[in-house]
């Protein structure tokens, strides 16, 4: 069933002229489909389509069907059922973080899309989970078309609200600075305090993971609201990953009735390396569709399903960047689509190998979307060497250039020399143009994420954090 699927996406430009055709014609059964009745239709076309349209690309029957916008790689079979990929967690030989036996479909759409002669100029919508099963061929010959969002579209309008102190940060024009945290594992806030008050004046805000690793912690949004409470300016990720969206726009209503304005939206790692293996994906939405969602309760004041809220919610609304491993050449359509989306601030992976994110960087500049989203570079380091060789073969999105593995693993104090090779890559990476500023990353490595900052003249610990 792979090799077909693969098949298809190679010939992906004479299946798509072939679907134009059949789409252009579809129209005249629109009659006859009205007088032989939609379900008796449906008993005739759904086996005929099910058996083409699994047999060719491996389809799911989501009944939302976006082939002709993928390059013929159906995103069923996406291990997130994403439907604007790729996500951050793509292996290095292209292969997809849920099942490394499989090719990412995101890898294969870019290769689809580019032998049809289209980019990814859309923003593909969730699926309509009431549809599944469902033939998509009749809904081609009644004219109903699955709605596409171009993404010029897309982009918010600007619109008067207050702007707090993280925004103004990532417009002020100043490097910003901001640093990660899980929360703990606990109901005592204690330890959350006591670690995110070492960076009380070094940083612009805090972020508190959710999930990560498909690990269990406090939930990111009561963590937040804690921080909000004592002081601190948090960024309360969300991950698509373990909520639908009815429960997601539950947390979002919850984390700003508690203060808590700056929202992460990301689609999450895969459950498969984290300590709950065996729960249930949910993946209904995936980042830009949780943006979509978010933006439209703020900006709009609705519900994604158009139900009216009270009080809308006062939002600055972040995404994520990958630009270290595949499909290089599509990332920067994904990133485009995330502003489009509503982001204003973007977080990328850890940056290791600053020649690529430099290369990276000209072609955002080229698009003029740095001008759009604050660029926030992911930097950090962990204690030793083996760790970081752990992390970088282990941890799907990660990479780590071996240079650096091994002027660690060869130091007398590696933990030092993480440092070192931490300022160092700060240093450089402040030296890109483009860049807003650095996200300090390193589990349970405050100490030296904290004196990063000091030592590469970011912050003298007399900001407000």
């Amino acid at each position: 069933m792979r090799a077909l699927r693969r098949w298809s996406v190679r010939h992906a430009a004479g299946l798509k002229a072939v679907y134009d055709a059949a789409s252009a014609v579809a129209p005249v059964l629109a009659r006859p489909l009205r007088l032989l009745g939609r379900d008796r239709a449906e008993t005739l076309l759904r086996p005929l389509e099910r058996a083409a349209k699994g047999t060719l690309f491996d389809c799911r029957m989501c009944g939302t069907c976006v082939l002709s916008k993928t390059g013929m790689a159906c995103p069923t079979n996406c291990g997130k059922e994403m439907r604007n990929g790729p996500c951050g967690g793509v292996r290095a030989d292209g292969g997809c973080e849920v099942d490394p036996t499989m090719r990412c479909v995101w890898v294969e759409a870019t290769e689809g899309r580019a032998r049809v002669g289209e980019g990814a100029a859309e923003i593909l919508p969730p699926i309509d989970r009431r549809r599944g099963g469902h033939s998509t061929w009749i809904r081609v010959i009644e004219g109903d078309r699955v709605q596409v969002t171009p993404l010029d579209a897309a982009r918010p309008r600007d619109h008067e609200r207050v702007v707090h102190s993280f925004e103004q940060a990532c417009t002020s024009g100043r490097f910003v600075v901001t640093v990660e945290i899980a929360p703990p594992d606990s109901a005592d806030p204690s330890t959350l305090l006591a670690r995110a008050d070492r960076f009380r004046g070094l940083v612009d805000a805090i972020n508190i993971t959710d999930g990560a690793g498909g690990n269990c912690h406090m939930s990111s949004a009561a963590a937040a609201a804690i921080l909000a409470a004592h002081g601190h300016t948090p960024v309360c990720q969300i991950a698509a990953r373990d909520r639908n969206r009815i429960a997601v726009q539950g947390d979002i209503l919850g984390a700003a009735a508690l203060g808590v304005r700056n929202v992460l939206c990301i689609t999450g790692d895969d459950v498969g390396q984290g300590d709950h293996p065996d729960a249930k994906r949910v993946f209904d939405l995936d980042s830009i569709g949780l943006l979509t969602v978010a933006r439209r309760m703020r900006d709009d004041g609705t519900f994604a399903s158009g139900r009216r809220l009270e009080v809308a919610p006062d939002l600055f609304l972040g995404a994520t960047a990958n630009p270290f491993v595949p499909p290089h050449e599509d990332r920067l359509d994904n990133l485009a689509a995330k502003i489009a989306a509503g982001a204003r601030f973007i977080q990328t992976q850890f940056c290791f190998d600053v020649p690529r994110l430099a290369r990276f960087m000209a072609r955002v500049r080229d698009r003029g979307l740095d001008r759009e989203a604050a660029i926030i570079v992911g930097v950090g380091t962990l204690p030793t060497a083996r760790g970081l060789a752990w992390m970088a073969h282990h941890v799907p999105g990660v990479h780590v250039p071996e240079s650096v593995v091994a002027r660690i693993a060869a130091a007398q104090d590696q933990k030092a020399e993480g440092l070192a090779v931490l300022t160092e890559t700060i240093a450089a990476v402040r030296d890109i143009p483009g860049v807003a500023g650095v996200h300090l990353m390193g589990h349970r490595n405050e100490d030296v994420l904290a004196e990063a900052i000091r030592r590469a003249g970011l912050r003298a610990a007399a900001e407000p954090g």
